[in-house]
């Protein structure tokens, strides 16, 4: 007989839209990883919560950033959610961006990094319209 699934483990951070945001949220994501054994991903989802959150913080007027991580035995979904669900992530023309440029790579990270990634929109728990950007690790070490 198969042992019982754990079921997942769940951490939210609710922090002000700020310069200090991307920092806050990669550094929580990579004390997570290690505190509970899956190493093999932190530089992965520092890297892309990093761009995320600071992309929210760039582009988007929301007052706040709400990070979800979620972690199974054998992945992690990270999810973050602002109230501007008008505003899209962009990538650059042409799917490129030059290695000198501070941004655009984003999206690039997302598509050739994450096990899976992508963008919802809805209503979050208060009724306010919020987008949800969220990617996912998972599978052998740095994948």
């Amino acid at each position: 007989m198969d042992p019982a699934p754990h079921p997942p483990q769940i951490y939210r951070l609710r922090t002000p839209n700020s310069p200090t945001s991307p920092k806050i949220c990669r550094d929580l994501v990579a004390l997570l990883l290690q505190v509970t054994g899956h190493p093999h991903h932190v530089d992965t989802a520092r890297l892309l919560v990093s761009e995320i959150v600071t992309n929210v913080n760039l582009h988007t007027d929301s007052l706040a950033v709400r990070l979800e991580v979620v972690l199974r035995h054998d992945r992690l979904r990270v999810s973050v959610y602002d109230d501007a669900p008008d505003a899209d992530p962009q990538q650059k023309p042409g799917g490129t961006c030059d290695a000198y440029e501070e941004s655009g790579r984003g999206l690039l990270l997302l598509t050739g990094l994450a096990r899976d990634w992508g963008v919802r929109r809805g209503g979050n728990a208060y009724g306010t319209p919020a987008k949800q950007i969220w990617f996912e690790l998972g599978g052998a070490p740095g994948r």
